[in-house]
C-alpha cells in the first residue's frame, strides 16, 4: 500500500515535469498512466534530479537571482524585466519559486526515496543526500525553514519551523546516514543500485559518498566564522577525513539526455538562451553583463571574459546595474550570457562547481582546518578555467595559471593583503553564472568581494542578505510560518 501511494506521486510528478506525451521518451521509460502501480522505482530518481537541476537554472530562479544579487549581469536597452531586482524589492512574491517548488518538486522527489523500504539503501543515501543539498539552499536563502515535519503532504500540511542553526546539524547527521547507508549496501550484496536511472552519477556510489562530503564542507565552511562552532567544525572534519573517500574530482552535473528538441532542451538553455530552432530567447537579449564585472575581468588580464560573456563585433560592453540607456546598448551590442556558460541545448546541467569545493576546503584550510590553501586557491582557479571551455574554444591548466603567477591583488594568492578576500573573490569569479548565490551568501557572511556596486535604482546602502517567506505559507501555514525578517539587516544565523 505505501508503494502504490509512493508510485502514485511519482507519475503525477512525470506528467507534470515533461507532459504526459513526453516523459517516456525523455527518459526512456515503460509507464501505464492508467495503472500507477507499474511505474518502476528507477522512474523516481531522474525526475528528481532533473528537478533540481531546473530549480538551479531555470528562469527566475536560484543561479538567475545570486547572478543578480552579485552584479554579474543587468539588463540592455528595451527591456524593463528586472525592476524588482534593481530596486531590491523583496517581498512574499519575490523569488517565491525557490521556496514553493523546492518543496513540491525536488524535496518531495528525493523524499520519496527514502521512503521506499528494505533493499533500496543506495537510493534512500542518495534521497538523504539530495534533501541535504537542497535543505541548505532554503536555509542560507529563509533561515528558519520546515525541516523536521516537512514532506509528510496530507499527514501534516502544516509543518513547524526549525532554527536554521538545527537544520544545518541535522543535515550533517543525514549526511552521515547516507554515507553509512552506502557501505551497508555494498557489504550486503542484494540492495539495489542505481545505474542508468542516477543522470548524476550513473549509479557510481563512491562519487556518492565523495558528493556527500562536499557537501559537508560547503555546510562547515558557511558555519567557520561562528566563534562557538570551532570546536564542532574541527570534530567534523576530522570525521571526513577518517572516513576516507574524498571529495568531488569534477563538476557535478545533471545529464539526463538532453535534446534539441520542443520540451527537452537543457533548462538553462532553453529559458536563457535558444530556441530549438536556434532564435535567441528574449531572456538572452535582455540579460547582459554589468559594466563592472567587464572592467575587473579586463583590469586583470583574465582570459574568462568572453567565455563568461559574449563578445559582440564591436567588442564587449555592459550595463551596470539600474541605469536607463540608450540604442547604443542594445542586445546585439552588449555582453550577453556567454559561450562558456551557455554551451548547447545538450550540455549537462552544473549543479555544484569542483571550483567551489576547491575553495571552500581553501577556506578552511586558511582557518586551521586542514590542507595547504594556496594549493586549494589555485587548483580552484583551474578548474574553473577549464569549466568554462567548449568546443574549440578551451581554457587549459596553464591558462590558468599564467593568470595566477602575476603579481595582482586578489589574483596570486601570496601577493594578496587579504588571503580570505582573495579565495571569495576568485569564489565569485567561479561560480559567476553557475551557482552564482553561493557567492550572494558568501558575500552577506564576508563582505567580499570589497567595493562590489549596487544597483543605481537601489534605495537601500547594500543588497539584501536573505528572501521573505514566500506567500503561499501565510496563507497556508499561518500559525508556524515565522514573522517576516528584515531582507537587509536580519542576516542568516552562519553571518551574524
Amino acid at each position: 500500500m505505501k508503494n502504490n501511494k509512493i508510485y502514485t506521486y511519482i507519475l503525477a510528478s512525470v506528467v507534470l515535469l515533461f507532459g504526459a506525451t513526453s516523459c517516456d521518451d525523455f527518459l526512456d521509460v515503460n509507464t501505464d498512466p492508467n495503472n500507477p502501480t507499474e511505474v518502476t522505482v528507477d522512474l523516481i530518481l531522474p525526475v528528481a534530479q532533473v528537478y533540481t537541476a531546473t530549480q538551479m537554472h531555470a528562469d527566475r530562479r536560484i543561479n538567475h537571482l545570486g547572478s543578480m544579487m552579485m552584479y554579474n549581469w543587468s539588463e540592455s536597452q528595451g527591456f524593463s524585466w528586472y525592476d524588482n531586482e534593481f530596486q531590491y524589492l523583496v517581498n512574499s512574491t519575490f523569488y517565491a519559486s525557490i521556496f514553493d517548488e523546492g518543496y513540491r518538486d525536488p524535496l518531495k522527489q528525493y523524499n520519496l526515496l527514502t521512503e521506499l523500504g528494505e533493499g533500496y539503501d543506495n537510493y534512500e543515501a542518495i534521497g538523504l543526500i539530495m534533501k541535504a543539498y537542497h535543505y541548505q539552499l532554503m536555509v542560507d536563502f529563509y533561515g528558519d525553514i520546515p525541516y523536521s515535519e516537512a514532506l509528510q503532504r496530507s499527514e501534516n500540511a502544516t509543518p513547524v519551523y526549525d532554527s536554521g542553526s538545527d537544520v544545518y546539524t541535522s543535515l550533517m547527521v543525514d549526511l552521515t546516514a547516507a554515507i553509512d547507508l552506502i557501505n551497508v549496501a555494498a557489504g550486503s550484496g542484494v540492495a539495489v543500485k542505481p545505474g542508468s536511472d542516477d543522470v548524476m552519477f550513473g549509479g557510481d556510489m563512491t562519487m556518492w559518498k565523495q558528493f556527500a562530503n562536499t557537501l559537508k564542507v560547503r555546510i562547515l565552511t558557511r558555519l567557520s566564522d561562528m566563534t562557538s562552532m570551532q570546536g564542532y567544525i574541527q570534530t567534523e572534519f576530522d570525521a571526513i577525513t577518517a572516513e576516507g573517500s574524498g571529495f568531488i574530482t569534477a563538476n557535478v552535473v545533471v545529464d539526463p539526455g538532453y535534446e534539441v528538441s520542443e520540451g527537452k532542451q537543457n533548462p538553462y538553455w532553453d529559458e536563457m538562451g535558444f530556441t530549438p530552432t536556434g532564435d535567441e530567447q528574449l531572456n538572452y537579449r535582455a540579460t547582459c553583463a554589468t559594466q563592472y564585472i567587464l572592467d575587473y575581468l579586463a583590469s586583470t588580464n583574465d582570459p574568462r571574459i568572453s567565455f563568461l560573456y559574449e563578445e559582440p563585433d564591436t567588442g564587449h560592453l555592459g550595463v551596470n546595474q539600474g541605469l536607463e540607456v540608450d540604442e547604443n546598448y542594445a542586445p546585439e551590442l552588449v555582453s550577453n550570457i556567454g559561450p562558456g556558460i551557455l554551451k548547447s541545448a545538450t550540455m549537462g546541467d552544473i549543479i555544484f562547481t569542483l571550483a567551489e569545493s576547491n575553495f571552500n576546503r581553501a577556506e578552511l584550510a586558511l582557518k586551521g582546518f586542514g590542507g595547504d590553501p594556496q594549493t586549494l586557491y589555485e587548483a580552484g582557479i583551474s578548474a574553473a578555467f577549464v569549466t568554462l571551455s567548449h568546443g574549440a574554444a578551451v581554457l587549459t591548466s596553464a591558462d590558468a595559471i599564467a593568470y595566477y603567477s602575476q603579481n595582482i591583488n586578489n589574483v596570486n594568492y601570496a601577493g594578496s593583503a587579504n588571503k580570505l578576500e582573495a579565495i571569495i573573490t576568485q569564489k565569485w569569479l567561479a561560480v559567476n553564472g553557475l551557482t552564482a548565490e553561493q557567492s550572494w551568501f558568501d558575500y552577506s557572511r564576508t563582505g567580499f568581494p570589497s567595493n562590489l556596486p549596487i544597483s543605481a535604482q537601489a534605495s537601500t546602502t547594500d543588497r539584501p542578505v536573505r528572501l521573505f517567506y514566500p506567500a503561499s505559507e501565510s496563507a497556508s501555514n499561518a500559525s508556524n510560518v515565522p514573522d517576516q525578517p528584515n531582507a537587509f539587516s536580519d542576516k542568516i544565523f552562519w553571518a551574524n
